[in-house]
């Protein structure tokens, strides 16, 4: 995945990178990217950057005063789609950065599409906290891009390897000279002093976490991004590593919700209902409020109908809301309507579990919600046996068209119409495929178990 596509590069797009651990490579490749596509792109900081990285773009400019910047800004990108606006070189191999304002006035000039911004240092650190000067982001920042290189994770807590590491220690409440854990280091991103200082109050949020090559920076990754998701103010996390060209982004956490299906009536399993037939020490529904509990999921909604309030107390003890849907006799379409609008608006996609599924797994939730972060293909359908199953999951892209659907159906429909765009994932286990809608059905699974 390129950076573009994870950070969702809009028109007039003003991307700060703070942060530590990859920020000039990662801005540098995504001008490239971008010119790729055909738009002219400003890259300049408001602190400093080394000389020899100014090579790294095809052109630069030394800022002077800002209309006759403006002026050569604007002469350049009719000859090159990429321009380095930079201040004078000092006496210690760097470039003095820019003024915020000029930057607020460069992405007003009709040619340009986007400004990029190194908008602090790190002194070649991996991670870092900001001073009380820093960072110097511009008003017009549209998009804030806090950097962090995952190999500080681990790395003891001093300033030999962490930038600023008592303001580090204050802000993740560790103690120097120790190990800095993953749990740690998000605090510090997410913290208003920290990744988060001085965002402009409409800009979105998607932090970088850059160099996850090995498979212990992966999981911190993973942990590092589901610690801040649970922060309103992050959009999106992307994890990759930035020195590979083609693709440096390996996944996008997002939202993902888990939507529970358990409204219907049960006609076939004359007169139970079978989203309340015991299962070990729950019932199913139960089950499958729990099972969306141990995966990597932002809220899980139990959509009700019949026997709703015994559905709402089979739920007790696990973090799972209700909706209920007074509608629930006409069919399964809206059950879904009324999930969909019961998800929280940050949520980017909701996986759709049937309750009488009771062999499912919270891996198998997370293989499916791990192929969206991989692709970003609008719907997942898991597979067994070569033959499309449940759970599926649906990107927010795909709401409005579910939540149109009517009748006794879910998303076959959608399924068939966008074959092609969507990502199947083959699951080993053919028992998590199983939805039992018999009393034949149901003691045959107990008898799985027994």
């Amino acid at each position: 995945m390129l950076l573009a596509t994870a950070f969702s590069i809009r028109d007039k797009d003003v991307i700060a990178f703070v942060g530590g651990g990859g920020k000039t490579t990662a801005m540098f490749r995504l001008a490239a990217e971008l010119v790729t596509q055909g738009k002219r792109v400003v890259t300049t900081t408001t602190t400093r950057i080394f000389v020899s990285q100014i090579q790294l773009a095809p052109h630069h400019i030394l800022a002077t005063d800002d209309a006759q910047t403006l002026r050569a800004v604007r002469a350049a990108l009719e000859q090159a789609p990429h321009v380095l606006v930079i201040g004078a070189a000092s006496q210690v191999g760097k470039a003095f950065g820019v003024k915020p304002a000029l930057i607020d006035e460069l992405i007003a000039l009709d040619n340009v599409d986007q400004v990029i911004v190194e908008a602090d240092g790190s002194r070649m650190r991996p991670f870092k906290a900001p001073g009380e000067h820093e960072p110097v982001v511009p008003s017009s920042a549209t998009l804030l891009a806090p950097v962090v290189g995952l190999d500080a994770v681990g790395k003891i807590l001093n300033d030999e390897n962490i930038h600023r590491a008592e303001l580090v220690a204050q802000l993740a409440a560790a103690p120097l000279e120790t190990p800095l854990t993953a749990e740690q280091l998000a605090r510090v991103l997410t913290h208003p002093q920290g990744g988060l200082k001085n965002r402009p109050a409409s800009a979105r949020v998607i932090p970088l976490l850059n160099k996850a090559e090995t498979a212990a920076q992966q999981a911190a990754a993973l942990e590092i991004a589901a610690a801040a998701l649970r922060h309103d103010e992050i959009s999106a996390v992307a994890i990759g590593a930035v020195q590979r060209a083609d693709a440096p982004i390996a996944r996008l956490e997002t939202r993902v919700a888990a939507v529970i299906l358990a409204a219907g009536g049960s006609t076939r399993m004359r007169g139970e209902t079978k989203q309340l037939l015991a299962w070990g020490d729950t019932t199913f529904v139960g089950n499958a409020a729990r099972i969306a509990h141990a995966a990597r999921v932002a809220e899980t909604v139990v959509v009700t109908g019949h026997r709703a309030e015994e559905v709402q107390r089979a739920l007790t003890g696990t973090n799972a809301r209700s909706a209920f849907n007074p509608d629930w006799a006409s069919g399964r379409a809206s059950s879904v309507r009324v999930g969909i609008r019961a998800l929280r608006e940050n949520c980017d996609a909701a996986l759709f579990i049937n309750a009488d599924q009771p062999f499912l797994t919270s891996a198998i939730l997370d293989q499916i919600s791990a192929r969206y972060a991989a692709t970003r293909a609008p719907i997942i359908v898991p597979t067994f046996d070569g033959q499309p199953g449940s759970p599926v999951l649906f990107a927010r892209s795909m709401f409005d068209e579910l939540a149109a659907l009517t009748g006794d159906v879910g998303g076959k429909t959608l399924l068939e119409k966008y074959r092609a765009q969507t990502e199947r994932v083959p699951i080993a286990d053919p028992r998590a495929a199983l939805d039992l809608d018999t009393p034949e059905a149901y003691a045959n699974a107990r008898a799985m178990i027994s």
